[in-house]
């Protein structure tokens, strides 16, 4: 029974367990891996190109399929790796690729609204999978992944920066053996400036080289409305989730983590907006969120603009803006008495004292997320996974949370916001900044207000919204599919 069979039928329970290499897999076994979303960006390189470079760099794994819906990306990285694999093929449907019996396991480098759903056919067809950041672009299509993956008994890792050779793991069980005294919070910093992505006054061509049918996907096929259709979907809700969901999902797991919470929190919001750019983007690039676990909360800054306006008319990869871009990306997990902090620009991995004077430093004790997906693949042993699907699903569900708390937010000003943070001494220390670094770039609050998020109320249990505005918020746990391209109640 294929995939595509069983698809249109009732899950038969024991299809699961007819998978190719459910046996555990010996040490010499090569393991042939497929790429689906392959990636091109003239901005910044592509996902897939990446991940390919990396796992090359592991014995063990062949290179046997690579797949994207744009010809233009898919044709020269197939000749690439002729010299790795000279029977390597290229597929523009990921559903081909899925049927090609000489693929064990699938790296997932698509947009982001794609995540789930190629994860789920993967697992249906008996591929283990590696699926990239975030894990899903919605609550609903996480808890489908991780319900998909134990169904079909696959290897499915969501890899976060924290959770690679970073040392915070370590950082994190000394905190939690209570070293530094009472946990405070969770202190997650993304401070990445970007360029606005410019302003179209209409319908733009699509690259000759594309099949749009498949690169929307579960999304609606709408015109193209923005300059660049690559990378930019990032700042579209349609197909991203924004800077947060992009780069600032990698700390927000560790916020999480290092807080040792393994369920979603009880309430959220999000104060934020996006700032001086007049362009097609929808997402924000400057946002503060707070996640109410209890007893310790995680406070997240998003900043996608510079140190001042003067550092906007910088190029992209200008010493200047590599300075700033590379210091406040990273984890701090505040205690009573001192801190622990990782990250881009933090250096090693360390323990502070109160006044900021390193402690100790923590170095790695585990593999690597791709090596350590390889070996579990051959165990057959999700317990040894570093990044399983459902701390991918968690911590995916932290950015929507946020988002969805933004999505209703209403204009409130700045007088408004301090009033309403009275007597949460972290997080209103945190508009402070975000003010001064609004007034740095000179953005007027009266002219572009700050949109005030709703707090929202969780059900953990149930993953679903609660309370006055639980309706409204329920909304966005799901989307509207496009068939053929839903992801089911029932995986």
């Amino acid at each position: 029974m294929n995939r595509r069979d069983f698809l249109k039928t009732s899950l038969a329970t024991g299809a699961a367990l007819a998978t190719p290499f459910a046996k555990v897999r010996g040490a010499n076994d090569a393991i042939r891996l497929g790429v689906i979303g392959v990636g091109s960006s003239v901005k910044i390189g592509g996902m897939g190109k990446n991940e390919i470079r990396a796992f090359l760099k592991i014995p063990g794994i062949r290179f046997t399929a690579l797949c994207d819906c744009d010809q233009a990306h898919l044709a020269p990285q197939v000749e690439k790796l002729r010299g790795h694999n000279p029977s390597i093929r290229g597929y523009r449907d990921l559903r081909d690729l899925l049927d090609d019996k000489n693929v064990d396991a699938v790296i997932v480098t698509t947009p982001n609204h794609w995540h789930a759903l190629a994860t789920i056919w993967a697992c249906q067809a008996g591929k283990d999978v590696y699926v990239q950041k975030p894990t899903s672009h919605t609550i609903f299509e996480g808890r489908k992944m991780v319900e998909a993956a134990a169904r079909y008994n696959r290897i499915v890792q969501a890899p976060h920066g924290p959770r690679d050779r970073s040392g915070l793991g370590e950082a994190f069980a000394y905190v939690r053996q209570g070293h530094l005294g009472k946990i405070l919070y969770a202190h997650g910093l993304n401070y990445k400036p970007r360029g606005g992505i410019g302003r179209v006054n209409g319908p733009q061509p699509l690259p000759k080289s594309l099949d749009y049918d498949l690169w929307s996907g579960p999304a609606s096929m709408k015109p193209l409305r923005r300059e660049y259709l690559h990378y930019d979907w990032h700042w579209d809700w349609s197909t991203g989730d924004g800077d947060l969901g992009n780069m600032g999902i990698h700390y927000m797991d560790g916020c999480r983590w290092g807080l040792g919470q393994n369920v979603l929190p009880r309430r959220v919001m999000s104060l934020g907006g996006r700032f001086g750019y007049d362009d097609d983007g929808q997402t924000p690039n400057t946002q503060i969120l707070f996640l109410d676990y209890d007893p310790a909360p995680i406070i997240f800054e998003v900043r996608g603009l510079p140190r001042s306006k003067s550092d906007r008319q910088k190029k992209w990869g200008s010493k200047q803006m590599d300075s700033y871009r590379g210091g406040k990306i990273g984890t701090i997990i505040q205690c009573a008495d001192g801190y622990v902090a990782g990250g881009s620009g933090f250096g090693k991995a360390a323990a502070y004292d109160k006044a900021g004077n390193v402690i100790m430093t923590f170095e790695p004790t585990n593999k690597d997320l791709r090596t350590n997906f390889l070996d579990a693949i051959r165990s057959r042993k999700t317990s040894d996974l570093n990044a399983p699907i459902i701390e991918g699903h968690l911590s995916g569900a932290l950015v929507h949370m946020a988002n969805i708390s933004h999505r209703l937010a209403r204009e409130a000003s700045n007088d408004e916001i301090r009033e309403t943070l009275q007597g949460e001494k972290p997080l209103a220390e945190a508009f402070e900044r975000f003010e001064q670094h609004l007034d740095a770039n000179e953005i007027d609050p009266t002219k572009t207000p700050v949109k005030l998020g709703a707090m929202l109320t969780m059900d953990p249990e149930k993953e679903r919204f609660e309370g006055p505005l639980g309706s409204c918020a329920n909304m966005y746990v799901s989307r509207n599919y496009r068939a053929p391209f839903v992801v089911p109640e029932r995986v």
